[in-house]
């Protein structure tokens, strides 16, 4: 079973990505800052991680910076989820190293679409 781990300050929106990758048979872990997010990949590597940009301690961008410099999480996929949905947020975003960036609000079907291709990836 594939492990998500979700990065989302906003309990309310973490509560709802966690159940709709829990809907399709993911294991999710969760974290509310990019700090603690680091601590958790660094001591168990999840399969994909899907991150919120506007954080406290380390945004988004940061964070999936660090991941995609690491030799040992470079290619874990990283979908940025962000209520910033300007064309310039989603340019940055991928140039960060993001490997999909879905806006807020978005479908449920859209996230869940985009986890299950990048697993299968």
């Amino acid at each position: 079973m594939s492990t998500v781990l979700v990065v989302e300050d906003s309990v309310p929106q973490r509560e709802m990505i966690t159940e709709l990758l829990r809907g399709i048979g993911l294991n999710v872990t969760v974290a509310s800052d990019g700090m603690e997010a680091l601590a958790q990949i660094q001591s168990q590597r999840p399969d994909m991680v899907v991150l919120d940009i506007v954080m406290p301690r380390m945004n988004g961008y940061e964070l999936c910076r660090r991941i995609k410099a690491d030799p040992l999480t470079q290619n874990v996929p990283v979908v940025m989820c962000s209520s910033k949905g300007e064309e310039f947020d989603r340019y940055w975003g991928m140039k960060q190293g993001a490997d999909a960036y879905i806006a807020k609000p978005f479908q449920p079907t859209e996230l869940v679409g985009t986890v299950k291709q990048l697993l299968r990836a």
